[in-house]
């Protein structure tokens, strides 16, 4: 969309001088909310971050990074990253001369939840007290138009000049297993109620072209018995995600990702399954639009049209829908992700948030939990929530704090409170539509044995 843009100003129009108006399909009162529920959960989260961290001398470095290694893999590499070093590089100054600036206190305005504050500070000091923030990023798309709604790229554009949406790209964790269902059911049609042993599963290295057998585990590390599909993915099983890839093969996961809108580079491996892949926000929060729109992928944009100074008609833009579900096996997939919030990970919309109509989503946390994620959607509305530090050594020191559901989903929650208030907005809070034509498998589960009582897994 920006490349036409782009394209379309640069031959004709001078987008300063001519006059031209761009209309664009962000709501200004969601952008409102969504920018207002941005900040006020990550100046919680970030006096939760100090808290965690306090007392610990490399803070807020992974606990097994000593010094040395601190300096050389992290502090170094972003001086070499910054402005200043370029500017001064570019100078001709040596390497120690420009090691010395950097350690040389200066006066700066830096960025704090309080305010700017007016400091002497050492370039290199400002370095350290930006690595200990954390950032986030929303996105909210009406799935049936693909029209943009809301956009928060970051914390501050001022401080922080990063778009988190769709520059970013992260670790996606768990948010990627509702794509290895989808094949699943996609190819096999299976029930919500469909039956997976939880036992661990082994990708041999000779079969799958690997170094070393694969066997992913629980992240509790406990096994035996059996998950149905919508219990495997409400508390994010690793088993079953992993019985799935094994009998779809991670070719037909990708395939199908890509008709969901994922441009990012996926791997061919087993690891998939339990979303290693890099993704942006932006991505992942178009393609569960799919789930939202009876199985249509509608790319999202956000230029709706634009007129020259006398309201001329440049240009309109829009999105085809294309079907990558049907109709029933779509609506499968809304009522496991149903589960997420009824009875998993995202439970906390209910009790906490007192959210009493239909939603689905997915938390997802990655590798140390370095990235909280939940995209979350209701019949008209999907939204997407990305929040972590810019160095993925700077996290929390255990999943308590650092789930998707401590650190993402409570953005979508006050971010969704607000856009259900507003009666001019008309966010539904009815049921997913059935499909016409009826489902013609088992969907429920209630004579199946109940959840067990262990913990979430997200």
């Amino acid at each position: 969309m920006l490349v036409l843009l782009a394209l379309l100003l640069r031959e004709k129009y001078n987008i300063y001088k001519d006059g031209l108006k761009i209309y664009t399909t962000i709501d200004s009162e969601m952008q409102e909310y969504a920018e207002i529920a941005v900040k006020d959960h990550l100046k919680q989260l970030q006096k939760k971050f100090y808290d965690h961290w306090e007392g610990f001398e490399n803070a807020p470095y992974d606990t097994s990074w000593r010094a040395g290694q601190i300096d050389t893999l992290i502090l170094l590499p972003a001086i070499k990253r910054s402005e200043r070093y370029r500017k001064l590089k570019k100078a001709n100054i040596s390497k120690e001369k420009i090691l010395s600036i950097f350690n040389t206190p200066v006066n700066m305005l830096v960025f704090s939840w309080r305010g700017q504050i007016d400091t002497l500070i050492s370039p290199l000091d400002s370095i350290k007290y930006y690595n200990y923030f954390l950032h986030s990023g929303l996105i909210s798309i009406e799935p049936e138009t693909g029209h943009i709604k809301a956009w928060v790229g970051g914390i501050n554009h001022e401080q922080f000049k990063y778009d988190h949406v769709e520059e970013g790209k992260r670790q996606v964790g768990s948010t990627f297993k509702p794509f290895i269902y989808a094949t699943a059911i996609d190819q096999f049609k299976y029930s919500p109620c469909f039956k997976v042993p939880n036992v661990q599963v082994i990708f041999e290295k000779e079969k799958w072209g690997l170094d070393e057998d694969y066997i992913p585990e629980n992240a509790n590390k406990k096994y035996g018995g059996e998950f149905t599909l919508i219990e495997g993915l409400a508390k994010s099983k690793n088993t079953v995600s992993a019985y799935l890839m094994k009998r779809v093969k991670p070719r037909k996961v990708i395939n199908l990702a890509r008709k969901m809108g994922i441009k990012s580079y996926l791997p061919a491996v087993p690891s998939l399954c339990l979303g290693t892949a890099e993704i942006s926000l932006l991505e992942m929060t178009g393609a569960y639009a799919t789930f939202a729109n009876e199985g249509m992928y509608v790319e999202p944009y956000f230029i709706s049209r634009i007129e020259d100074k006398n309201g001329v008609v440049l240009e309109n833009f829009s999105s085809n829908s294309v079907e990558v579900l049907s109709g029933e096996k779509n609506y499968i997939m809304v009522k496991l992700l149903e589960g997420v919030i009824n009875r998993g990970s995202g439970g906390r919309l209910r009790w906490h948030y007192g959210f009493r109509g239909a939603i689905a989503g997915k938390t997802g946390t990655t590798q140390n939990h370095s990235d909280g994620w939940f995209v979350g959607f209701v019949p008209n509305l999907v939204t997407g929530v990305w929040t972590g530090a810019d160095n993925r050594a700077v996290r929390f020191r255990d999943l308590y704090l650092g789930q998707g559901a401590e650190m993402a989903l409570p953005i979508w929650g006050h971010y969704m409170k607000q856009v259900f208030q507003n009666s001019r907005l008309n966010i539904a809070d009815q049921k997913f539509s059935f499909p016409e034509n009826g489902v013609s498998i088992p969907l429920d589960c209630s004579k199946e044995n109940r959840l067990n009582n262990e913990d979430e897994e997200f």
